[in-house]
C-alpha cells in the first residue's frame, strides 16, 4: 500500500473514530438537515468528519486540492478544480447519510486521489467494520482488515441476466421512465438499493453483486468505488460507453463483471436511458 492510499485510510479510521461513530445514534434534534430534498441529507456528523479529513489533508497534502461533498455544497466551483488539479483528494465524509441519520448500519467513508483527471487510489472505509477496501491503479484491489491483514479482491463471474443480481439507482429518472427501467430489469434475479454506493462499491469488488447502475455521477459518491471495480477485475463505463473520468458529471455509470456482460445490461436498460 503506498503512502498516500494508507494515509486516507488511517484519516478516514480517525475521522470515524473522532467524529462519526460518537454521533452515530445519537443525533440530536437540529443535527440532521435537508440539503436539496427529504431524501438529501446532511448531518452534524457529516460536517465535523469532513472538517477533521480536510485539516489532516492539509497538513500531509498542502499542494492538493481538497474536493469534499459538503464544502461542494457550499462552493460549486470546486468541481471545475479536479479536472486540472496536478493532485486532488476528494471525499465523501458519510456516504448513505439517510441510513446513517436512521441508525442504519449500513454507511461508508470514501476518498480518492486523483492526477491528470485519472482516479489512481481509493479507500473505502467501513466505520462499523473498521476495515477498508483500497485499490491503486495497476496494483490490485484489497481488503485491509483491522489487524493489518490484507485480502485481494475479486468481481463475481458472469452470470445470465436472469441469474444476476443488481443494485440501481432510479430516484433521479422521471417517473416514465422509471417505471420502464424497472420494468426492463424485473428479468434479472434480484434487483437492490441500498441508499449507499460504498457499501454497494465494496459489495461489487468482493463478488456479491453483478451489475451497479447509477444516474447521477457527483465524483465523490463514485471515484473510489470505480477503481476499486476495475482493480477487481471489473468492467466500468459510462451510458454511452466512453470511459468514466473524474470530471465527468453526466452520462450514467454501469459496471459489470466484464466487457460482454456490459452490454448485455446496457441493452436490458433500453434505448430511452442515455
Amino acid at each position: 500500500m503506498s503512502d498516500i492510499a494508507d494515509f486516507l485510510f488511517q484519516t478516514l479510521r480517525e475521522a470515524a473514530r473522532s467524529e462519526v461513530l460518537p454521533r452515530f445514534r445519537r443525533l440530536a434534534q437540529g443535527d440532521v438537515r435537508e440539503k436539496t430534498s427529504a431524501i438529501d441529507l446532511v448531518t452534524e456528523a457529516d460536517e465535523a468528519a469532513e472538517r477533521f479529513i480536510q485539516a489532516a489533508c492539509a497538513r500531509s497534502q498542502p499542494a492538493a486540492v481538497f474536493v469534499g461533498e459538503e464544502g461542494v455544497a457550499a462552493d460549486p466551483g470546486l468541481l471545475t478544480r479536479i479536472r486540472h488539479a496536478e493532485m486532488a483528494i476528494v471525499v465523501d465524509p458519510i456516504d448513505g447519510t439517510a441510513n446513517f441519520a436512521a441508525g442504519a448500519p449500513m454507511f461508508g467513508m470514501m476518498a480518492a486521489v486523483v492526477r491528470g483527471n485519472e482516479t489512481v487510489a481509493g479507500v473505502i472505509y467501513d466505520p462499523l467494520g473498521d476495515d477498508a477496501m483500497i485499490a491503486e491503479r495497476g496494483a490490485g484491489a484489497f481488503l485491509v482488515r483491522p489487524d493489518g491483514e490484507r485480502e485481494r479482491l475479486r468481481v463475481a463471474s458472469a452470470q445470465p441476466l436472469t441469474d444476476s443480481i443488481a443494485v440501481a439507482s432510479t430516484s433521479y429518472l422521471p417517473l416514465p421512465q422509471r417505471r420502464d427501467v424497472l420494468t426492463r430489469m424485473a428479468e434479472l434475479r434480484i434487483l437492490a438499493n441500498y441508499r449507499t454506493a460504498a457499501q454497494e462499491y465494496r459489495l461489487m469488488a468482493s463478488g456479491h453483486i453483478h451489475f451497479q447502475f447509477y444516474l447521477k455521477l457527483m465524483p465523490w459518491d463514485h471515484l473510489a468505488g470505480t477503481l476499486l471495480v476495475e482493480e477487481a477485475g471489473g468492467y466500468v463505463r459510462r451510458l454511452d460507453g466512453g470511459r468514466y473520468l473524474p470530471s465527468d458529471v453526466a452520462g450514467g455509470l454501469l459496471t459489470a463483471p466484464d466487457a460482454e456482460s456490459w452490454a448485455a445490461m446496457r441493452a436490458l436498460l433500453g434505448p430511452n436511458i442515455a
